[in-house]
């Protein structure tokens, strides 16, 4: 437990006593207090870790996908039920996909028959296109083999699009005029395709491009300048080269090209296979999440120049990372992170993070620890990530989201307000010198920032200022200080207040008799 003391030089008179740090001087403190004054919006990453309103499903959120105010959902759910309500209770059937309004969190009339399973959505960049792949065979009662296309205005079935896919489609990207298909899948309308394909937007028609990958396909990614495509799964060999997990394909060729960055991801082995489930773009860096087969295997995310491949920066937590969404200068990632020791971080012991976040330039982990439950199949709890900018959709596994009872699908925004910080202990207070009171307190925990400002009063009068950071995993930092130049035989109060910039708390008065 770390302790810091600080002297005091006072006046005799109570009203003029003041703290003369020893240790931390002043300066911090009062950069401190002018950020507080700014009215920050009480989180210290892009989002709030606090849970917004929204319904839940009755199984796992596989995918999902944005498009203007609505955000798709595909996964292994059958109803839909508001917020708060147990399974069954004022539920509406939404077989395996569903649409919500992404500003309330309610659901649209959009409800289309699908007959299986749904396991990746994409929209297209002008928001006209929604293409959803799966295990389904048929939409609306239409024959649509593992892959549909609908129009978002009008929410009805593309006719004249119908590509035949003849076994699960896990990944969808839309680029331009194309339509990229990954999956567990050999032939696409009757020809072979391995695991990865491409169509035409406007027909369904399927393109010369061929990279051949000889395993599952679970993401793709296009480069903000659409000269490269990402391709991450379990495949060892892909686009005419021996490449691991991780590819950067030619989109008109289908050939690899040389991504330096692969190399960190760890050859497979009999104990451990660590596989890509997760890419991201944002301006010009690729970000890959991976889930190892293994005890110790590779699970972390990295970042690589979608230019040359060339490896940014890397982490290393272990717990499957099976999504992650960039937004501003942050990664969230929804994984069950369980020992980020490598990073310098929290360790085993300290319970599972589902939800966690990244500074994009340098890999480290920032502030943002709201957290989910795991259930189901995959013990992972966040599975998939959307975002219409200013707001993340996170859908699992999960029947609990901040210890309140929400399953399958949360949401989390930027609105000013953030989560509080905890509420601080009483200080500890005694005077055992003539003159002089020793005030003890220790750091509380926020879950959407990590440094907060303690501000200390003796009855109305602030005493001193700090800054302090703390973590849920690591012991309380406990700072003591001396206020002295007392009149003795006065009885004294002293509390503390915590506050993030926007959300302030106060502790119970401690009171004392100067000696």
């Amino acid at each position: 437990m770390k302790k810091v003391v600080l002297g005091v030089a006072t006046a005799a008179a109570v009203v003029a006593a003041a703290l003369v740090p020893a240790g931390p001087s002043g300066p911090s403190a009062q950069a401190a207090m002018s950020t507080a004054h700014s009215s920050p919006p009480g989180f210290a990453s892009a989002l709030s870790a606090v849970k917004q309103t929204s319904w839940q499903t009755n199984a796992s959120v596989n995918a999902l996908a944005v498009a203007g105010n609505v955000v798709y959902a595909g996964g292994l759910f059958t109803r839909i039920r508001p917020p708060g309500h147990k399974a069954g209770v004022g539920d509406a059937a939404r077989k395996y996909f569903a649409a919500f309004n992404r500003t309330t969190g309610a659901p649209t009339r959009f409800a289309p028959a699908v007959n299986g399973p749904v396991w990746s959505v994409a929209t297209s960049a002008n928001g006209r296109w929604l293409v959803i792949g799966g295990d389904f065979t048929t939409v609306d009662g239409v024959p649509r083999p593992h892959v549909a296309m609908f129009n978002v205005a009008t929410g009805k079935l593309v006719a004249g699009w119908h590509p035949a896919v003849n076994y699960r489609v896990a990944a969808i990207r839309i680029a331009g005029s194309t339509v990229y298909l990954g999956g567990s899948f050999g032939k696409v309308n009757k020809v072979t395709r391995n695991n990865v394909a491409a169509v035409a937007i406007g027909t369904g028609a399927l393109l010369p491009w061929n990279p051949d990958a000889d395993d599952d396909v679970h993401a793709l990614e296009v480069s903000t300048d659409g000269s490269r495509v990402f391709v991450g799964g379990a495949f060892t060999e892909i686009g005419g080269r021996d490449d691991h997990a991780l590819a950067m394909l030619n989109p008109t060729t289908g050939a690899a090209y040389a991504m330096p960055a692969a190399a960190a991801i760890p050859e497979p082995t009999p104990g451990c296979d660590s596989r890509v489930k997760d890419l991201e773009v944002q301006g010009t860096r690729v970000f890959a999440s991976n889930a190892g087969s293994g005890r110790g295997c590779y699970d972390g995310v990295l970042a690589a120049d979608a230019r040359t491949g060339k490896l940014i920066w890397q982490s290393h937590c272990l717990g499957a990372t099976e999504a992650i969404k960039a937004i501003g200068n942050w990664l969230y990632k929804g994984s069950h992170a369980h020992d980020c020791r490598q990073d310098g971080a929290f360790g085993d012991g300290t319970g599972i993070h589902h939800l966690l976040v990244y500074s994009t330039i340098t890999g480290k982990l920032g502030p943002w620890f709201p957290n989910t439950d795991a259930g189901g199949a995959t013990l992972v709890g966040p599975l998939a990530f959307a975002s219409g900018g200013n707001d993340l959709w996170a859908g699992g596994d999960f029947t609990t989201v901040n210890g309140v009872p929400q399953q399958g699908l949360t949401r989390f925004n930027n609105v000013p307000g953030g989560a509080r910080p905890g509420l601080p202990a009483k200080p500890k207070v005694a005077s055992s010198r003539v003159h002089k009171v020793t005030i003890s307190f220790s750091t509380v925990v926020d879950i959407d920032n990590i440094a907060l400002t303690y501000l200390l009063y003796r009855g109305r009068t602030r005493i001193g200022i700090w800054s302090r950071s703390s973590y849920s995993w690591k012991k309380p930092v406990i700072t003591t200080v001396t206020d002295a130049g007392l009149p003795s035989g006065q009885n004294l109060t002293y509390r503390l207040e915590v506050t993030d910039g926007h959300n302030t708390r106060t502790s119970t008065a401690a009171t004392v008799r100067v000696r």
